[in-house]
């Protein structure tokens, strides 16, 4: 698969070039200090987010957090809907935006990579991504480093999610 690219910045852009010339099938290699050409592999991303964080991540958890905040902010674009029909449709049109961000399928996005809260709540008609004010603050104060949108998606599903427990 070869994807195109376009960067602002003409020293990452030259850095992504070299590594998108070295010979493989992987994008990002590297040559250690004796001259041999290594690859970076899944195994390798995923000991380095975990070793950084000191929690039990992956790139998945990354991929699955986007994927559920672009579903959210997606369905709350629709209008209300009129029927089991149009939301469907409307799923499945946010699905598709959300699949071509994560180029992947709009079934393996749903399975794999959406809350399936987002979508019930969407269903049920009580997809709301509001929070007084105050709320967000904490939020804010305990998730540094999160954009406005991800904070009101952590809220809408500690919210959703502490109810289910109750």
């Amino acid at each position: 698969m070869q994807w195109n690219l376009t960067l602002a910045d003409r020293r990452v852009a030259k850095i992504v070039k070299k590594i998108r010339d070295l010979p493989g099938q992987h994008l990002f290699h590297y040559v250690d200090d004796e001259g041999e050409q290594r690859e970076v592999s899944s195994g390798d991303v995923n000991t380095y987010l975990r070793e950084i964080s000191g929690s039990d991540i992956t790139a998945k958890d990354f991929r699955t957090w986007t994927g559920t905040v672009l579903a959210a902010l997606a369905l709350i674009e629709f209008e209300k809907f009129d029927s089991e029909a149009a939301a469907k449709k409307n799923v499945r049109t946010a699905l598709e935006k959300v699949a071509a961000t994560l180029g992947n399928t709009p079934a393996v996005c749903r399975r794999c990579y959406v809350h399936p809260e987002v979508i019930e709540s969407y269903m049920s008609e009580t997809l709301i991504l509001q929070i007084e004010h105050e709320r967000e603050r904490e939020l804010r104060d305990h998730v540094a480093g999160l954009r406005p949108e991800e904070v009101l998606v952590l809220a809408f599903l500690k919210q959703r999610l502490s109810n289910k427990l109750i």
